[in-house]
């Protein structure tokens, strides 16, 4: 395939390409706006059907929903392209925050994460398409609920049983300034612990008060103690609350917690050990319970992962494109879920930026057009 028509192909959507980023960005699509998912999810079905790819939609009763797409042979080995539609902002930040562009940078929830790696993966298809792509047939798996860690879903079973079959896969998760593409991302488990204690009149019966807060301050220090440096697991408590008034003894306190872990086998031991400290009592008459909210597993960095790397590697080096690194990261992805069952995943060729997750979010657009040239490349090549 001649890949200098190939990048003047893709070039030529530009314009194309902004107008549904902006659209998709202009949705609500956050952890409350399962119908705003649905909408993207159209979007991107329609766009894959006129490309002719065959579409189908996996729904979920609490959760945005999942949709996948083929195009080709899927009885011959595929390549996955994945990602999520989801962000993590509530409705009504599309309104308020609608998608712009200022000085060569796109702004609007999830312009970056990851909306931007969503129209780049699009239009790189269309472009192969149009210039008679037959090399691998090609699988699309966007989640619709990624951002809360498919708590609600079956989606982590969805991504295993719709990768079987895959020899390689690309994640257009967000990018990073310094060009670096993710072949290792850390897992995440995050929960809570409630303490129930005993209210009482601070002045008149401290007795007979059970300090629920005195019993979460002291397990909050034991938690933050559980984090270990060399092997990569580290706590956060992030959220703290209890108590009503400063003259009357806390009956009731929580604290919301973030684990990050390398290897998803250290996670056995951890819980236990969190089950202990559970069960531990600095307070007499203190009840602490602990509740599992979000468990995401580890990318793992695959011998076979390195070598699609290098073939990522060697197409940018050959195309003239800027230089790209392997880099780990803290964050976790779906990308886990491939690596889980061997499956190569190169993570993070999306649209580069910063600041995820905050209103300061934003994506350099001329990233869009190198991204997707270098995806184009690596798609022939592989």
């Amino acid at each position: 395939m001649d890949k200098s028509k190939l990048y003047e192909l893709i070039c030529s959507y530009n314009d194309e390409m902004l107008e549904l980023w902006k659209n998709m960005v202009n949705i609500d699509s956050g952890p409350d706006a399962h119908e705003g998912v649905k909408k993207v999810s159209d979007i991107v079905a329609e766009f894959l059907r006129n490309i002719g790819f065959l579409t189908r939609t996996i729904n979920f009763p609490n959760a945005g929903n999942m949709l996948v797409a083929e195009y080709g042979d899927m009885t011959k080995p595929f390549v996955i392209i994945t990602g999520h539609m989801d962000t993590v902002f509530n409705k009504g930040a599309a309104s308020t925050r609608a998608f712009k562009i200022e000085d060569g940078k796109a702004y609007g929830p999830g312009v970056l994460d990851m909306k931007g790696g969503i129209t780049i993966a699009l239009f790189v298809l269309k472009a192969l398409l149009s210039m008679n792509y037959r090399k691998h047939p090609i699988k699309i798996i966007l989640a619709g609920d990624e951002e809360i860690g498919h708590s609600c879903s079956t989606a982590p079973q969805e991504f295993i049983k719709e990768g079987n079959g895959a020899f390689a896969a690309f994640n257009m998760e967000t990018g990073f300034p310094d060009n670096g593409l993710v072949v290792e991302r850390k897992g995440m488990y995050q929960f809570m612990l409630e303490v129930f204690g005993r209210g009482a009149h601070v002045g008149n019966a401290p007795k007979n008060g059970r300090n629920a807060i005195k019993e979460i301050a002291s397990k909050l220090l034991d938690i933050e103690a559980l984090t270990d440096w060399d092997k990569g697991n580290t706590f956060n408590v992030g959220v703290i609350e209890g108590g009503t008034v400063c003259n009357s003894v806390a009956a009731y306190a929580k604290i919301i917690c973030d684990l990050r872990f390398v290897d998803s086998s250290y996670l056995p031991d951890v819980k236990a050990a969190l089950q202990k400290i559970v069960e531990k009592q600095y307070v007499e008459g203190t009840k602490t319970v602990l509740t599992s909210i979000v468990e995401f597993s580890a990318m793992k960095r695959l011998d076979t992962t390195m070598e699609l790397f290098a073939l990522v590697k060697r197409t940018a080096q050959e195309e003239g494109f800027r230089p790209v690194t392997a880099k780990a990261v803290g964050g976790a992805s779906d990308s886990a879920y491939l690596t889980n069952i061997g499956i190569p995943t190169v993570c993070a060729m999306g649209v580069i930026g910063e600041h995820n997750h905050t209103v300061e979010e934003f994506a350099i657009v001329d990233t869009m057009l190198e991204r997707a040239k270098l995806l184009a490349a690596v798609l022939v090549n592989v």
